[in-house]
């Protein structure tokens, strides 16, 4: 966890009225402890996502929240999808079988 001077300090490339306007647009959701905006390590790799697809895409605020949502999204399925497969293995294996067996055959597209 870093406090918001040092987090300003390590992306480098953006000023501290930016940082503020992705705060409140809660593209990163860093706590409020004493008096500071504290940012753990997902604000930090968020917040270089960030400035990538702002160097690489030139994306406007709109586009940018649109685009981070989605990923949350996918990013979401993907935990949801784990944990599917560890319940599914947790599962007898006749159980697993007859899942196996009820799913579409992979690329079939359906």
């Amino acid at each position: 966890m870093i406090v918001f001077d040092e987090f300003l300090a390590r992306l480098g490339m953006i000023d501290r009225n930016e940082l503020l306007r992705w705060i409140e647009n809660r593209w990163l959701l860093p706590e409020w402890q004493e008096d500071s905006w504290v940012f753990g390590e997902v604000d930090i790799a968020r917040a270089e996502l960030i400035v990538e697809i702002r160097r690489e895409f030139s994306v406007d605020d709109d586009s940018l929240s649109l685009l981070l949502g989605l990923l949350d999204q996918v990013y979401g399925l993907r935990r949801q999808m784990r944990r599917l497969c560890e319940a599914l293995a947790a599962q007898p294996p006749e159980i697993r079988e007859a899942i196996r067996r009820a799913l579409p055959p992979a690329g079939t597209g359906n």
